[in-house]
């Protein structure tokens, strides 16, 4: 007798095309959620981190307390910083966003920082000597040059994102981490592990998508290496 096609899903089997066939629109809605969750909590960690990283830059004093500050959120363990974030938030999107930004500061604020720091010192001034303001130096001077730092932290920062959003299935709001702890509580081998692998699919895209980002606004770091 020919095996029925869902016989995978029936002996629970860890590989199972039926399991994709069948859940297809299940696992489509909690990519997009994952996307969109990782997305927005990089977005604001940048909205955040670049006016922190240049006033650390801009007053020596404050770089401490900047650093010192993000790297304690970044040391708090993700059950913690929900449970802390939950009187704010509740049980919603917006607590895990919220966790995920915090913990992207420290990656983001540290490497922007270093970036703003390596910028010479002589290439300041001669800006200064053209006329160049402040606004101007740091928008078109500094940030440009401090970009392979700063995207080798995006990087970073996203990828973790990516990670971290799994852990959001505590509240409901997990993207493929939702299906990765239904699995593990019902034992169902195969949402595990594709939910699983797909988190890792998407890490690698986004690493790749801005490596790619990173080569084509820094042209100069290949000449340099070349």
């Amino acid at each position: 007798m020919t095996a029925a096609p869902d016989d995978c899903l029936a002996r629970n089997e860890w590989i199972c095309g039926a399991y994709l066939s069948s859940r297809r629109g299940i696992l489509l809605d909690a990519v997009v959620q994952h996307l969109q969750l990782t997305s927005l909590a990089v977005l604001i960690g940048l909205a955040v981190a670049v006016p922190l990283a240049v006033l650390a830059r801009r007053w020596g004093w404050a770089a401490g307390p900047v650093l010192a500050l993000t790297t304690i959120l970044y040391t708090i363990p993700s059950l913690a910083m929900f449970s802390l974030l939950l009187p704010l938030y509740g049980l919603s999107a917006t607590l895990v966003v919220a966790g995920l930004v915090l913990y992207s500061l420290t990656l983001l604020v540290r490497n922007l920082l270093a970036g703003l720091r390596a910028v010479p010192e002589e290439t300041r001034q001669a800006a200064r000597g053209l006329g160049y303001g402040p606004i101007r130096l740091l928008l078109t001077v500094e940030l440009p040059l401090a970009l392979p730092a700063a995207m080798a932290g995006l990087r970073i920062a996203t990828v973790s994102a990516v990670s971290l959003v799994t852990v959001g299935a505590i509240v409901g709001y997990g993207g493929l981490g939702n299906l990765v702890y239904a699995g593990m509580n019902t034992y169902f081998k195969a949402q595990v592990l594709t939910a699983s692998v797909l988190c890792v699919l998407i890490a690698i895209a986004a690493d790749l998508l801005l490596l790619g980002v990173q080569r084509l606004i820094t042209p100069w770091t290949r000449a340099a290496r070349a």
